[in-house]
């Protein structure tokens, strides 16, 4: 009976692990080939999903599935980690150096911003470097928490943390919506970005950070459907708590970078919102990716190659020599256009995750292309994930985020002032 159970499970397993949408269902060939073709990691991603899908239990077996692609992901990304790190450990003078990039943040920062925040907003005394890790402040920061779980959508994953002052103005507040990452194999709340809603909610906006499906249990576009579904709930009902329903900004870190810029540049696209109803809005004010992927084709390097098997195996369950389009349309870079809303990229030359060539070829597509406000902050050798480990680099980051987003509001607030008068 168990064998018979296993079984079963198994196949289930793959047919939803190479699934994007509904189709026919595998043949007995397509299972012969993807058996030959399997590895170790395949089986195990296979018999993860399929026991998520066991009765009764199958729900609380859903984190070994993250856990299981989490690993494939870290498995893929070790060769470039440990490059990274045995270059910075043994390169000569190295400890001067990275004192250098560190005493740099901030005026690195400052002149990014130059012309397109007001000299005299710039003019503030920047926050020190800090050499406890952003991670010992959880408590601090979690203190502007206003409310946990609540739904954006009538799926169980879909929930969201509000983050507000309890003495908000009674003038509605601006919003950012706040992916966080996690390879799109988790999309949980806990942990990430902390040290900026904090900030935002100190100088009065709210923020709302999201929960959202993630690899493998559910395969790609159901990451971009979730992103979509809260913004137009943002936008139905962020007034409730105190926020603007027409001010909604999106950011998000790593994959949440990814898919806060997607978001932007496909505002009301339908084929990204098949899940929302008509008339549903989805557009969004002003976007800020944190050391984000942005380009889920190119295949130049080594890295890129193994990023792009990453998705096939995990993320999207589809070949992209097969099928271009789906991993065309998952890419910013390639979604560029003269309407996009005014972007903010941050991405740090340290990083060796997502190296920082990413960054730079989409901010230079985005400048070639929009008519709106493109700032680029590259922080010199902040790595992957240095809002959450590296002090040094947090506050100004923060800060930085703060700056350009209150001036795009306040060009929003006059704009639309001009048009009243």
């Amino acid at each position: 009976m168990f064998r018979m159970l296993s079984i079963t499970a198994l196949r289930a397993g793959y047919a939803r692990a190479m699934t994007v949408r509904p189709d026919p269902g595998p043949t007995f060939w397509s299972r012969a080939r993807w058996l030959l073709k399997a590895g170790p990691a395949d089986y195990m991603l296979a018999m993860s999903v399929a026991s998520a899908s066991l009765p009764v239990v199958g729900k609380h077996l859903e984190p070994l599935g993250a856990a299981t692609a989490m690993g494939v992901w870290g498995y893929r990304h070790l060769p470039d980690f440990l490059g990274a790190t045995a270059k910075s450990l043994l390169s000569p003078g190295n400890a001067e150096l990275k004192k250098q990039e560190r005493d740099s943040t901030n005026s690195v920062t400052e002149a990014a911003l130059r012309g397109i925040v007001p000299a005299k907003d710039l003019a503030i005394e920047w926050p020190a470097p800090e050499r406890t890790p952003p991670l010992w402040k959880l408590r601090e920061q979690r203190r502007s928490v206003y409310r946990t779980s609540v739904r954006y959508g009538p799926r169980p994953s879909q929930l969201l943390d509000v983050w507000r002052r309890e003495d908000l103005p009674a003038e509605p507040a601006p919003v950012l919506l706040f992916v966080p990452g996690g390879a799109w194999v988790h999309g949980g709340r806990l942990l990430q970005g902390y040290a900026l809603m904090s900030h935002l909610a100190e100088m009065g906006w709210v923020c709302l950070s999201i929960d959202y499906r993630v690899a493998p249990h559910h395969k790609w576009p159901a990451h971009i459907a979730d992103v979509k579904t809260a913004i137009a709930w943002a936008r139905a009902n962020v007034d409730k708590f105190g926020g603007d329903r027409n001010f909604v900004a999106v950011g998000g870190c790593s994959a949440g970078g990814h898919l806060s810029a997607l978001a932007g540049l496909t505002a009301n696209d339908p084929e990204m919102q098949c899940e929302l109803p008509d008339g549903s809005d989805t557009s969004v004010d002003a976007v800020v990716g944190i050391y984000g992927r942005y380009d889920w084709e190119d295949r130049s390097t080594a890295e890129r190659d193994r990023f792009v098997d990453f998705l096939e195996r995990v993320v999207v369950g589809r070949k992209i020599a097969k099928h271009p389009d789906i991993f065309r349309d998952a890419s910013p870079i390639a979604r560029v256009h003269a309407d996009a809303p005014p972007f903010l990229v941050i991405h740090g030359t340290g990083d060796s995750v997502i190296p920082v060539e990413q960054a730079r070829s989409f901010v230079a597509r985005l400048r070639a292309a929009s008519h709106s406000v493109v700032s680029y902050v590259e922080l010199p050798g902040a790595g992957h994930a240095f809002d959450m480990i590296d002090g040094a680099r947090t506050g100004s980051m923060t800060t930085a985020i703060g700056l350009f987003l209150n001036q795009i509001h306040r060009n929003r607030s006059l704009i639309k002032a001009k048009k009243v008068i």
